[in-house]
């Protein structure tokens, strides 16, 4: 692996990254955002009322040192790895191949999931049978899957653009619910108890989930170590301000009955733009889908990429892993994926519980390794270190959450210790 990375590097110093400052901002605003704005405010304020903002604060506070590690990291190891790569430079290659694993296999479940959330959506506005939200889910994966063919030079635009529209779309949102705010939905302000509060955290834990994901492109930014940061500073603020701006406005437009609609952003708007509310919100669920997932796509096809280079998955998928590449063949196998996950999604009745769970089981698998990791690569007592150090805190409450839905991690790191005995016995 070190020869393969001191490639990679060299490569890297050849190749000029075409990621800058506002398409990777774009990237990790869309990665982290998601599809919690579709949900997450009403559930957070049916499970804590008023104090509900209190959550979405403690919980932007909380992922700084998170995010900071994750940059700290993919500045300084910028390759198609990811954490991958910073477990396997920190724990040995065992470890990496799990944490490779989780993000391949187990992370990627949640990818048809996206597609079903935003097609749900646009299907329960409009009206249609349950087979329209298979069909528009289909219709939301291929846009992604086209613009990651052409490379980050074409999707790193196109996410640009998505990232735009989301951002005009959420103040809209707030500028038209405004002035249907009503101050007495401010009280009682703990109607729930500390306890809601902390039962809100736990929700709005998986809307700010989602750094790691742009590590696997690190390497195509234009000078990382300078570029990453500011693009992570950049979308934590523009993640912590659309989550507590949508928080206030649902707390003050919807009061007690935020979590009576299985469309809450429907009726946030419909009290102030009827007519033009069912429209607005249809548009939201379709570029919050299409942002996260092209975002998603690219680092999953550069992961595979680097999985094939370092002969943790077989050696064709290697190409496209090389800074500048385009990880067509990883893309495709990735598009497998999907498909196979959204048929047993299908099979499910397009029931999201079970896949939502097996994917934040696995990312907070991946971070738990990615945390170790980080303590043993970064300087110690650096403001890096002090981060990582944190951040194993709160990752270890995170394993504790997981609980038993832990058990497709532990079978995935099973299957990865199997593939080293294997590859081991053949060398």
């Amino acid at each position: 692996m070190t020869a393969n990375l001191t490639a990679e590097r060299e490569a890297g110093r050849r190749h000029a990254g075409t990621v800058g400052l506002m398409q990777g901002s774009a990237l990790y605003i869309s990665a982290v955002l998601g599809t919690g704005i579709l949900v997450l405010p009403s559930l957070a304020a049916t499970t804590a009322g008023p104090a509900s903002i209190v959550a979405v604060i403690a919980v932007l506070l909380l992922s700084i040192p998170l995010a900071g590690t994750f940059a700290a990291l993919a500045a300084r190891y910028p390759d198609a790895g990811g954490v991958a790569t910073f477990v396997r430079l920190a724990l040995g290659r065992t470890a990496a191949r799990m944490a490779g694993y989780f993000f391949f296999f187990g992370v990627c479940v949640g990818s048809p999931v996206v597609a079903v959330l935003g097609s749900s959506y646009v299907v329960a506005i409009f009206g249609g049978p349950r087979w329209v939200v298979i069909g528009v889910a289909v219709l939301i994966l291929i846009p992604p899957f086209v613009s990651n063919a052409f490379g980050l030079r074409v999707s790193g635009w196109v996410q640009l653009v998505l990232t735009g529209a989301l951002v005009v779309i959420v103040v809209g949102v707030v500028a038209v619910s405004a002035p249907a705010a009503r101050p007495q939905n401010f009280t009682p302000f703990l109607p729930h108890g500390w306890v809601g509060v902390g039962a809100a955290i736990s929700l709005f834990v998986w809307a700010f989930a989602g750094w790691e994901a742009v590590t696997h492109i690190a390497g195509e930014f234009r000078s990382p170590r300078r570029t990453i940061p500011l693009a992570t500073a950049i979308a934590i603020a523009a993640v912590g301000a659309a989550y507590l701006a949508l928080q206030v406005v649902t707390v003050a437009v919807l009061g007690s009955s935020a979590g009576d609609s299985p469309v809450p952003l429907l009726d946030l708007v419909a009290k102030t733009a009827p007519r033009f509310g069912p429209a607005f919100v249809a548009a939201i669920a379709a570029v919050v889908a299409l942002g996260v997932l092209n975002a998603y796509l690219g680092a999953f096809a550069k992961l595979g990429a680097s999985l094939g280079r370092d002969g943790d998955l077989p050696r064709w998928l290697a190409k496209g892993a090389e800074p500048g590449g385009i990880p067509r063949r990883s893309l495709v196998v990735v598009g497998v994926l999907a498909i196979v996950y959204l048929a047993a999604l299908v099979l499910s009745g397009l029931s999201l519980q079970p896949f939502i769970l097996i994917h934040t089981s696995c990312m907070v698998a991946v971070y738990a390794l990615g945390m170790a990791a980080a303590v043993r690569l970064l300087a110690r007592w650096s403001l890096g270190w002090w981060l990582a150090i944190l951040s194993c805190a709160l990752v270890l409450g995170l394993l504790v959450l997981a609980g038993v839905h832990l058990l497709i991690p532990g079978i995935l790191a099973v299957a990865a210790i199997v593939v080293g005995l294997a590859t081991r016995r053949r060398s």
